[in-house]
């Protein structure tokens, strides 16, 4: 293992007291007015009792905030203030602010939504690394946004005019103004969760009082008529604000949301999705779940457990993303949709939150499974490690590429939800019960577990190598559980406890429970079994990607026909994510033909590390490290 160890040091350790997420089983308990009654198997550790150590991970987060810090705050509230009529500077700030550009300009009816993305990054970013600078950026953004509140009178809060919601109302063409509005009302409850600021709740408590003087006497025909329209998960969010502050008028608020047509085929466990919106579904599920976790509702669990299971089964690919163009589609006719335009990340950062709800109700491996996936081998690699940029799709026709953002133009939704992806690596590495701990990722951490004075060091080469290795240290004798997860990924799990091997025995949950008094300087070492293997499409045998564990390898094509600004977006076509023309030249699927259903036959490991070669000379790494170039995951079997 190259002295890489994976460590668990118990001691005291008390670290600065920065809360972390409401929405999930476990957090804010004390915060909440409204209290669940239900009782989970496991629990959230908070984002701020785990830190990242040196990995792709923690490259990842670096970057995102090094972008997320370059961008000045009054660039942020410029189309806040010029719409509400206050301004920063003269002339309505255009000598002193350089505005923002894509969907984030004057003319773009979604304006605002990257500054609530921001909201919550900067507080994800506060709790995960503790630095000061996340705190004083959000409270800034914060006192100008009380400013832009403050003018408008009525606790109405956005970058663009109440036209756009009256517009909703009636009916009419608009894009999206309540999914807007939900961005910034979730930042501001993460600037209050995650940074302690009381005034982004106020902030919050105004927009939905305003909200809810405003939909109160909207008859039932005008309520189904305007969600229609896209309006993320503002349901999610009020249920939130629910919790926290009780009021029953933004539980109602959150029910008014209630979308008929999507939920109540969920409820009747019928995969009615067609070719509807993905991401418009996923939030929607997501409002259900916390709908269950504050009132029991078991209706509103079983809809989620079945919608995840049904979109793991038959509309997920192998990276663990969704859709194409952003939309469902025949499963019938999957291996058609392997396109350039495949897994919105959008998607998959709303399927990772209704996993670790999931998960918190019933911890079981196959759920820690997916999260490991799709973490890996799409959020982890949509950032370009060489600028921090972020694509919007994850494209899997052979042959494409990944299309990066652009700093201050291509403001899409995958760079909003990139922003808080890359901040929060931390928050499922590890869960708790009363009992001990979960270590479901395997990723270089240090973990606080205050109740039980047990501090986590993790350090790992996986998934570059097999082996983790925990090493405990305590100031006295610890009795408590470690659940180890046993992948579906591998057949085999050794364990060594002090270098003796343990008999492993897998839980019907899919953990090997490792259940003593621990004390200074033990340790653990677990290896895993990592081989290659196929993953089908659903609809064709022959068309496969290949992982090795579950890391899904991508062949490396070159850059032959890539013309500039690629692999960038053009920052003038605000939208050519969607039209993007990937020039792929002729014959190219042709190097991603084999011949073998066996794939040790086709592929051979070049070295150490990751690297695999075919039998026709193309190079294989893990998709996550393949950036700035062509590349092959599905792969044609002839026999």
């Amino acid at each position: 293992m190259k002295g890489k160890i994976l460590t668990i040091a118990l001691s005291l350790l008390t670290l600065q007291t920065v809360n972390s997420q409401s929405v999930y089983p476990g957090m804010f308990e004390s915060e909440q007015k409204i209290k669940s009654g239900i009782e989970y198997p496991v629990k959230c550790f908070n984002l701020n009792d785990v830190r990242l150590l040196p990995s792709r991970f923690k490259e990842n987060m670096d970057r995102d905030s090094v972008w997320m810090v370059s961008i000045d705050v009054n660039r942020l509230l410029h189309s806040f203030r010029t719409t509400a009529g206050v301004f920063a500077g003269r002339e309505g700030g255009y000598m002193t602010v350089e505005k923002l550009g894509g969907w984030e300009s004057l003319d773009c009816e979604l304006r605002g939504h990257i500054t609530g993305h921001i909201l919550s990054a900067y507080s994800l970013m506060y709790a995960a690394t503790g630095s000061e600078v996340f705190k004083l950026k959000g409270d800034s953004l914060v006192n100008g946004l009380s400013e832009v509140q403050k003018a408008y009178g009525t606790g109405y809060l956005s970058a663009f005019p109440e036209e756009l919601i009256n517009r909703n109302i009636r009916g009419t063409s608009v894009w999206a103004p309540w999914y807007t509005l939900h961005k910034i009302l979730s930042g501001l409850i993460d600037q209050y969760l995650y940074s302690g600021n009381s005034q982004a709740i106020n902030l919050a408590q105004g927009m939905a009082n305003w909200a809810y003087a405003k939909l109160r006497n909207l008859d039932d025909g005008v309520r189904r008529k305007m969600i229609r329209n896209e309006f993320g998960g503002i349901n999610e969010s009020f249920y939130n604000l629910y919790a926290l502050i009780g009021n029953d008028d933004y539980r109602w608020l959150a029910t008014f949301f209630y979308h008929n047509d999507v939920i109540d085929p969920l409820k009747k466990r019928i995969d009615d999705l067609g070719t509807k919106h993905t991401n418009t579904f996923i939030p929607k599920v997501l409002a259900e779940a916390r709908n269950y976790e504050l009132t029991g509702d078991i209706a509103s669990k079983n809809l989620s457990e079945f919608f995840w299971k049904t979109m793991i089964d038959k509309h997920t690919f192998a990276p663990g993303c969704s859709s194409d163009k952003e939309h469902f589609f025949d499963t019938n006719r999957f291996s058609e949709h392997i396109s350039g335009y495949t897994g919105e990340t959008c998607c998959t950062y709303n399927m990772l939150k209704l996993s670790k709800h999931l998960f918190c109700w019933n911890a079981t491996s196959d759920i820690a499974d997916y999260y490991e996936r799709a973490l890996y081998n799409h959020i982890l690699g949509q950032q370009d490690p060489k600028t921090g940029m972020v694509a919007y799709f994850l494209p899997l026709k052979t042959g494409s590429h990944k299309v990066y953002s652009t700093p201050f133009n291509s403001f899409w939704c995958c760079v909003g939800s990139g922003f808080e992806s890359h901040a929060k690596y931390a928050e499922s590495i590890y869960f708790h019960n009363d009992k001990g701990v979960f270590a479901n990722l395997f990723i270089p951490s240090v973990l606080s577990w205050k109740e039980k004075n047990v501090e986590i060091t993790q350090f790992t080469d996986f998934p570059y190598e097999d082996e983790v290795h925990f090493k405990i240290a305590t100031e006295e004798p610890s009795q408590f559980t470690v659940y180890l997860r046993h992948p579906s990924w591998s057949k085999n799990v050794d364990v060594k406890i002090n270098g003796e091997k343990l008999r492993v025995r897998t839980n019907s949950n899919g953990y090997i429970e490792i259940d003593r008094t621990w004390k200074n300087g033990d340790e653990i070492l677990v290896k895993y079994d990592m081989k290659l293997h196929w993953e089908s499409a659903p609809d064709n045998k022959n068309v496969a990607a290949l992982l090795y564990g579950p890391v899904v390898l991508a062949g490396k094509l070159g850059t032959e026909g890539m013309k500039a600004p690629a692999p960038y977006s053009n920052p003038k076509l605000y939208n050519d994510y969607y039209t993007y023309d990937y020039n792929i030249p002729e014959n190219i699927e042709n190097k991603t033909i084999v011949r073998s259903i066996k794939p040790e036959r086709s592929f051979v490991k070049k070295g150490d590390g990751l690297k695999f070669i075919s039998d026709k000379g193309v190079e294989l790494e893990p998709l996550f490290d393949v950036h700035r170039q062509r590349y092959a995951v599905y792969w044609k079997i002839e026999k």
